[in-house]
């Protein structure tokens, strides 16, 4: 049975869908959590919904900050054991109506951020011989996506980046690993109208859309020493979507 009793674990972007999801899951496994995001009232909640974890405002993008923010987690939770890169934005336009600025920004937070998360989070476990490193990319980071050029071009970057890091500290008993998930009901899909939303589904061979627990469980057990002897890989959380697109590829 998967327990992180003792684990000090920092989960970026965990206020929303996905975030909420894995704060909840590593509560339930006894994790000691730091978890973090932009907006104080939002961190406020999750803090009462969840009183035993830790909460600390920050915001990914001011690179400058992020080694001294490392250092203040370590600080708070006594060490750093697991590190869950969960932020992230979109912003989504056509190549050609795409401004430069979306395209820097996107690449800048989304890549650029959770390489300085990841090594700087790295320093820390050097010293312990031990850290597990989860990155949460997408499927579009496989398939692209209309309109999502920056945004697909991130999360691929970030599945080239761990693999390339999980090389450089295998032999310190540092794994990193992605988990790409693919459409995931949250409050924002619960907008959406049934038409998009059985489209949408309808690319999906599971026929329904993933929840936040789906890519919970599979970040828990990549955390866990369950997966000592895995690293560089991605594992795809999409009920098959991804599978589904590479035929419809070859097809075409």
């Amino acid at each position: 049975m998967i327990n992180f009793k003792g684990k000090k674990i920092l989960i970026t972007g965990s206020t929303g869908g996905i975030g909420k999801g894995l704060v909840k899951k590593f509560v339930s496994l006894d994790g000691e959590i730091l978890a973090t995001g932009t907006k104080n009232d939002k961190l406020d909640n999750l803090k009462k919904e969840f009183p035993s974890i830790n909460i600390l405002k920050f915001d990914i993008s001011e690179h400058s900050k992020v080694e001294e923010f490392i250092e203040n987690v370590a600080s708070q939770l006594t060490g750093l054991d697991i590190l869950v890169n969960n932020a992230g934005i979109n912003m989504d336009n056509l190549s050609l109506r795409m401004k430069e600025e979306e395209w820097k920004k996107v690449i800048d937070i989304n890549l650029g951020s959770t390489f300085l998360l990841c090594k700087y989070a790295i320093k820390k476990m050097l010293k312990n011989k031990y850290g597990r490193i989860i990155n949460i990319t997408s499927v579009v980071g496989h398939t692209g996506n209309i309109g999502q050029s920056n945004y697909a071009a991130s999360k691929a970057g970030i599945i080239g980046m761990t693999k390339s890091l999980a090389i450089e500290y295998a032999k310190k008993n540092i794994t990193l690993n992605c988990v790409s998930p693919g459409f995931i009901q949250t409050t924002m899909t619960d907008n959406i109208i049934e038409s998009i939303k059985s489209a949408l589904t309808s690319r999906i061979p599971m026929s329904r859309l993933g929840t936040a627990e789906d890519v919970a469980n599979t970040v828990a057990f990549l955390s866990s020493d369950l997966a000592s002897y895995i690293t560089g890989e991605t594992v795809h959380v999409n009920g098959g979507m991804y599978m589904a697109w590479q035929k419809y590829l070859i097809n075409y």
